[in-house]
């Protein structure tokens, strides 16, 4: 049995005992009334789409349709650069040390059973299907382990969800297995049947088409692209030709001011890496047209079917990326804007178009801001993030937004030296093309993004043997060319070491608190010490000498 075929059975016993109950009572028909009223809320999550190198300039549907009919946050981050705990802080509504999920790996806690426990029963799909009563539809990546025999196979579906369609691991376009409602759904190399990005538009169509029409839905569309291994569909692989990876300021540039993995990289790069990132680029691009193709097919089908103007519905991304920055040929995981700033783009109920909106928002707030839209008390839930739903409908004259978030960052290397980059040594990983690494085990960092209206700047802290900090003045170098860690007013670098490490101790309405450049702010040198133990003393030692 399918998943449609469950959601007909499903629709059919429902329905029965709706009937018997609204003869039995009929005050279930007000609060019937009342649940139809209530907005519908999709997601859409590309993976590892930036919108510094111009991750957006290929999706002009989306733009068109979301982006113009609505709110752009051009100053939306993620917490934490990597697919598995950026999407742990999506659906949790937390920062990297509250849910704990610290890479892709079991290991790291990615869809663990330790996650299972303590985690998952408390994400907002959960609270949106058990105490909003929406009806909750889930098609495409989960969490990059999702479905490893260790953490309960492809059998396993998540609480919260009515209807499942997840894919098995990590991002594929051809040759992967889906779990459908739990149950094994094998899919080869034939575009017109295997095509994920397809596969996923198609599903969501017909739960749309066979959804409960008197409740309100939650669907979370999680797309494939534009990650790796970066395949187009055919009818799109001669587009861009000409295209390759923008040569910004950044580009194949050598740096001498930041942290050693960045250090390490070969500048000037060559042929090779530049040729592979390049190539790489354009097919990116060719897989966000598929994604183009997918919302506008959803919103047109809400647009038939009368929902559209009562949906919100969102674009963003688990993370930025990189494509020659600093002469790293191609990944994530750097505290950069390039790899920390994704698109958010929404468009809704009580949402006007063309908007622009220049408030500091993270993904951490799309729980708290998709509960607040279902009517629920964020308040009551321990989310680490804000609603933002009074930016995005202009009601945010009597609130206080804040000027500041946390990105957290734990390196990931291997005990053993890559085979191909034995010269290396252990420690490294993702070293590729070149031999040129992306990763490390020391990569291990923690930031504070400042952005108000005197001041746009970014603080971090590494924890490697160097304890070196980086500090950033983007009003000045919007590029990140020039650290001034060492050249900084010292009060600044004072209190934003205090913040930071406030921030790393923070859970639930603590991390809303007033930044350093708010009003409300706070400022105890003593703090640093009674409070943070040696790291506090380490960093005074090193700065206030």
């Amino acid at each position: 049995m399918d998943l449609f075929e469950c959601l007909g059975n499903f629709v059919s016993q429902y329905a029965v005992l709706l009937a018997i109950a609204l003869c039995i009572v009929r005050s279930d028909m007000t609060v019937d009334a009342k649940s139809a009223r209530r907005p519908n809320i999709v997601l859409i999550l590309t993976d590892d789409l930036d919108v510094v190198i111009g991750g957006l300039t290929p999706l002009n549907k989306t733009r068109r349709l979301i982006g113009e009919t609505g709110i752009t946050f051009i100053n939306a981050y993620v917490s934490s650069p990597l697919c598995c705990p950026s999407r742990a802080s999506i659906l949790t509504g937390k920062y990297l040390h509250n849910h704990r999920v610290v890479n892709n790996t079991l290991e790291g806690n990615c869809s663990s059973q330790a996650w299972q426990k303590t985690q998952e029963p408390f994400t907002f799909p959960v609270i949106l299907n058990q105490f909003c009563e929406y009806q909750t539809f889930f098609a495409g990546k989960y969490l990059n382990e999702y479905g490893s025999s260790e953490a309960g196979g492809i059998e396993y579906v998540p609480p919260g969800w009515n209807y499942w369609y997840a894919l098995e691991k990590n991002s594929k376009y051809y040759n992967y297995t889906l779990s459908v409602n739990g149950r094994k759904q094998k899919h080869g190399n034939d575009y017109n049947e295997d095509y994920l990005t397809d596969v996923l538009a198609n599903v969501s169509m017909d739960f749309l088409e066979k959804k409960l029409n008197y409740q309100p839905f939650f669907m979370m569309i999680s797309t494939p692209a534009p990650h790796s291994p970066w395949t187009p569909a055919p009818q799109y692989e001669k587009n861009f030709a000409d295209v390759k990876a923008p040569r910004d300021i950044a580009f194949n540039k050598h740096v001498k001011d930041k942290h050693w993995l960045i250090r390490q990289a070969k500048s000037p790069m060559t042929n090779t890496s530049i040729q592979f990132l390049d190539d790489a680029f354009r097919k990116r691009w060719q897989t966000l047209l598929s994604v183009d193709d997918l919302v506008e097919k959803l919103i047109t089908k809400l647009s038939i079917r009368g929902e559209l103007q009562n949906t919100y519905i969102f674009f963003t991304s688990d993370n930025g990326y990189h494509a020659g920055q600093f002469s790293l040929p191609i990944d994530k995981r750097q505290l950069y804007e390039f790899d920390i700033r994704v698109p958010l783009l929404v468009r809704g109920p009580g949402i006007k178009s063309n908007q622009t909106n220049k408030m500091l928002v993270a993904n951490i707030d799309l729980g708290p801001t998709i509960l607040d839209i279902a009517g629920y008390n964020v308040s009551k839930t321990k989310m680490d993030g804000m609603s933002f739903l009074p930016l995005m409908t202009g009601k945010q004259e009597n609130m206080t937004w804040r000027t500041d978030i946390l990105v957290e960052y734990e390196g990931e290397g291997h005990n053993v030296s890559d085979p191909d980059c034995p010269g290396l040594g252990p420690g490294v990983a993702e070293c590729f093309p070149d031999c040129v690494c992306e990763d490390a085990y020391n990569n291990t960092y923690a930031c504070v993004r400042t952005i108000a209206m005197s001041a746009d700047l970014q603080y971090c802290e590494f924890d490697d043997a160097e304890l070196f900090v980086e500090v950033y003045n983007l009003t000045a170098d919007p590029f990140q060319l020039t650290n001034i860690a060492k050249t900084i007013d010292q009060e600044v670098l004072e209190k934003m070491n205090h913040r930071l490490m406030m921030l790393q101790s923070c859970s639930g309405p603590k991390c809303q608190s007033p930044g350093v450049y708010d009003f409300g702010f706070k400022f105890d040198l003593r703090l640093m010490f009674n409070t943070h133990g040696h790291k506090g003393k380490r960093f005074l030692r090193q700065f206030l000498k």
